[in-house]
């Protein structure tokens, strides 16, 4: 695919914001027909720049999971440490996201728990087990600031 235009970034901002957004609705937010809006799309996701739709669950009324962010170092960052932490990573679904980072650590994880209980088990059974992990920093999260926007509701004002 070639290099996205200014419509594709706001076909894409706006499946962003609301992916289940009908087609028509969409065409008409980004200037085009229904079909085209549509033809770009599927070019889009034919190409890999969309990789899939996913529902956004509210942790309140879903047993309260917690959001637990994980910077992992390696004991070396060769392309063979690297290839390897990935594969591993990609066969654990208990792993939500994983992200090469600059920085301190060389990854962050994110998995989501019910409990300590549940992260104690992660952390036993899944990320001690990755190769090549030299730490892990783990911190739990208090609340999801930009859930409102997700829902989409707006957020207040801090006071």
């Amino acid at each position: 695919m070639s290099a996205l235009d200014n419509i594709d970034r706001n076909i894409l901002r706006l499946l962003r914001v609301d992916a289940r957004m009908s087609n028509a609705k969409l065409a008409v937010e980004v200037g085009l027909s229904p079909s085209a809006c549509l033809r770009r799309i599927k070019i889009m996701e034919n190409a890999g720049v969309i990789r899939g739709y996913t529902a956004l669950v509210d942790t309140a009324s879903s047993d309260a999971m917690i959001a637990v962010i994980i910077n992992i170092t390696l004991e070396r960052q060769t392309e063979d440490y690297l290839d390897r932490f990935e594969a591993a990573v990609r066969k654990h679904p208990e792993i939500r996201e994983c992200y090469l980072m600059t920085g301190r650590s060389d990854y962050m994880l994110r998995v989501d728990v019910d409990s300590a209980g549940a992260f104690e088990r992660i952390h036993k059974e899944v990320l001690s087990t990755l190769p090549g992990v030299l730490r892990i920093y783990s911190s739990f999260s208090i609340r999801d600031v930009l859930a409102a926007r997700q829902k989409g509701g707006r957020s207040t004002a801090a006071r």
